[in-house]
C-alpha cells in the first residue's frame, strides 16, 4: 500500500496546520452541542457554518477526501488521525442529541392528534411490551 502525501511540499508543515486546524474544529464541535443543548439555533447555523469551512481546509491540507484515504497516510499523521477520530464521536454525540429532540417532538406532536382513531406512539403494556397503535378514548376540547 502507498503512503498518501500530503499536497504541500513541507509535511511538517502542513501537519502543524493541520492539527491548529483540528483544534478550532474541536473546539467548535463542542459549542454546538452546548448550542443544541440550549436550542440556540442562530449560533448552531453559524457553528454549522464555520465547521463546514474548517472541514474543507482540513481536506485541502491533508489530501483526504474520502475515509480511505487517511489509511494512506504515513505514521507521523497518526496523532491526527486519533485526533479526527475524536471530533467524529462528538459530531455523532450532536447527531443522538438531535435524533432525541426530533424523536421528542414527534412524539408529542403524535399524542396530541384527536379523532385519527389510532395513535403510533408506543407505550407499554404491564407486562413491558411494546403495544403500538392504541385507541385513543379521550377527546380534546379547544
Amino acid at each position: 500500500m502507498s503512503e498518501l502525501q500530503a499536497p504541500s511540499p513541507d509535511i511538517e508543515a502542513s501537519l502543524s496546520k493541520a492539527m491548529q486546524k483540528l483544534a478550532a474544529l474541536e473546539a467548535l464541535l463542542e459549542e454546538e452541542f452546548e448550542s443544541l443543548k440550549a436550542q440556540n439555533l442562530s449560533n448552531f447555523d453559524s457553528i454549522n457554518e464555520n465547521k463546514n469551512n474548517l472541514l474543507k481546509e482540513l481536506m485541502a491540507l491533508t489530501g483526504i477526501h474520502k475515509p480511505e484515504d487517511a489509511q494512506k497516510l504515513d505514521s507521523r499523521w497518526n496523532e491526527f488521525k486519533d485526533k479526527m477520530r475524536l471530533c467524529r464521536n462528538l459530531h455523532r454525540r450532536s447527531e443522538i442529541l438531535v435524533t432525541r429532540k426530533l424523536d421528542a417532538i414527534n412524539g408529542a406532536l403524535e399524542s396530541m392528534r384527536v379523532g385519527t382513531g389510532q395513535s403510533s406512539v408506543e407505550t407499554y403494556d404491564r407486562l413491558g411490551r411494546i403495544r403500538r397503535g392504541r385507541q385513543i378514548t379521550g377527546y380534546m376540547s379547544i
